[in-house]
């Protein structure tokens, strides 16, 4: 029996479950390759400790494209998700029917009730977000925390880690690549945002060599090289290169609160890839430490808002205000955005 293509995937279970399990992957390479990868494992929750080269939405391997969440008058909830399906069989019955199983098996009696269709042309006027008000918009995209304006211990600490971030250029150690040397704080999804970066400055990476976490840091090295098959000599590009990776790292989500009218919204945004696929888990990630802080959310949204560089998705929760946690003092309100960025760190 042959292989029928040139993609062969081999899982390579530890002996010791404290071991890592080795995935070796071997297919045609393409620019982008690594961050393709990287999302993937993060679909499945999957965490990257070394390399050479809504939950059960996710494992059920589909994509929310937009979600509402609204709370009616006698407590219930209706969730209403977009989906793709990454086998691309929503179209079939048995899929759905699987589907449809799979979640009434998995929510048990907090499921009332479960319908799948396809979505016809009225998702086109659910596609984009409304409009952040400018204010709101320019204080989401453009945040920078200090250490000066970090409002807990914790969040001063994880600065200081995160700052730490070191990144050399090399062209003389390879006749044919740039080596970048990378040392930074580790956090959940670091490989995806290093290669999403390089796959959005159109860069190929011919080999990466990826240390095990050391006390919460990493050591990376990265031969790369421009599409054209070039070094990267030009200190502009380098430069800009470097800032950008030394902005994810630092970076790579942007959570604040603001008033929505009486109420209180939190809202999370992240760089969407260049391929316009966005970052896996943020929803799930998001709800975890809602529900770990028992905060309630009254209707949650999901869109994609364009700066002047970039496209990002946006995540939007109105939530109810709780007696256990009160968002109406900030010190409860700079907890939320703390824990919410930890859990999105992984930390």
């Amino acid at each position: 029996m042959g292989i029928p293509c040139d993609d062969i995937v081999l899982i390579q279970f530890p002996r010791d479950p404290s071991e890592p399990t080795i995935v070796t992957v071997n297919c045609p390479d393409k620019p982008g390759l690594g961050c393709d990868l990287c999302r993937t494992l993060l679909e499945f929750g999957l965490s990257i400790t070394r390399a050479d080269v809504t939950r059960i939405l996710s494992d059920l391997e589909f994509s929310i494209q937009r979600v509402k969440v609204m709370t009616t008058p006698d407590g219930r909830v209706m969730d209403l998700f977009y989906i793709t399906d990454g086998m691309e069989l929503l179209h079939t019955k048995k899929r759905r029917d699987d589907t449809k199983e799979h979640l009434i098996a998995v929510l048990g009696n907090y499921c009332i009730s479960c319908e799948l269709q396809l979505a016809g042309s009225e998702y086109d006027s659910l596609k984009a977000l409304p409009s952040l008000p400018p204010a709101v918009a320019e204080e989401l995209f453009t945040y920078e925390l200090s250490s000066k304006d970090a409002s807990s211990k914790e969040l001063k600490s994880d600065l200081m880690t995160l700052k730490k971030a070191t990144i050399t250029v090399d062209n003389l150690l390879s006749p044919a690549h740039t080596l970048l040397q990378i040392q930074c704080a580790d956090h959940k999804g670091l490989f995806y945002d290093i290669l999403r970066t390089s796959k959005d400055f159109d860069f190929q990476i011919a080999y990466g060599r990826f240390s095990s976490s050391v006390k919460g840091y990493r050591n990376l090295d990265l031969f790369i090289r421009q599409a054209n098959g070039k070094k990267i000599v030009d200190p502009k590009h380098q430069n800009a290169l470097c800032s950008r990776l030394k902005e994810e790292m630092l970076h790579p989500f942007r959570v604040i609160i603001v008033n929505r009218g009486p109420d209180t919204e939190l809202l999370v945004a992240n760089p969407v890839e260049s391929s316009g696929k966005g970052r896996p888990r943020v929803f799930y990630d998001v709800t975890l430490a809602l529900k770990m802080l028992r905060i309630c959310i009254f209707s949650a949204e999901i869109g994609r808002q364009s700066t002047s560089d970039r496209q990002w998705e946006v995540y939007r929760f109105l939530l109810d205000d709780s007696h256990e946690f009160p968002l109406t003092s900030n010190r409860a309100r700079d907890q939320l955005v703390d824990r919410v960025r930890r859990i999105l760190m992984g930390w």
